[in-house]
């Protein structure tokens, strides 16, 4: 039975915000990523478009989320399906850290307007 500790955790930072990786394929997963993601006051991540479906849930705080365009305040508790070739922005314009829950398939990859692709290590 594939269990991972808290202090086994991965955790990785890009664009401001640290991923605290728990399932993945390293860990036993084989289907699915999940990861807590820790906001910090003041962050803005750019905007990127996914390749997979994720199903973010807010646990602590409140973030504005713009999905496709269409920007909504999200507060703990609140969840966000971002479907396949949708384009997401993560805004924290609160004094203090969010925190979110985000489960995904593997393989996910996101371009961010540039092209540049990234393929995040917690969710492959």
């Amino acid at each position: 039975m594939p269990v991972v500790r808290s202090s086994e955790a991965v955790t990785h930072e890009i664009h401001g915000a640290r991923f605290v990786s728990y399932a993945t394929p390293l860990t036993g997963s084989k289907e699915l990523c999940a990861w807590r993601g820790e906001i910090p006051a003041g962050t803005r991540a750019p905007a990127h478009t996914v390749n997979r479906e994720e199903i973010f849930l807010l646990l602590v705080g409140e973030l504005l989320m713009t999905l496709d365009g269409r920007t909504e305040r999200i507060s703990a508790g609140d969840t966000v399906i971002v479907n396949p070739g949708s384009t997401l922005a993560v805004e924290n314009p609160t004094g203090h850290t969010a925190i979110s829950w985000v489960t995904t398939s593997i393989g996910l990859e996101a371009r961010l307007a540039d092209g540049t692709r990234i393929t995040p290590p917690w969710a492959n």
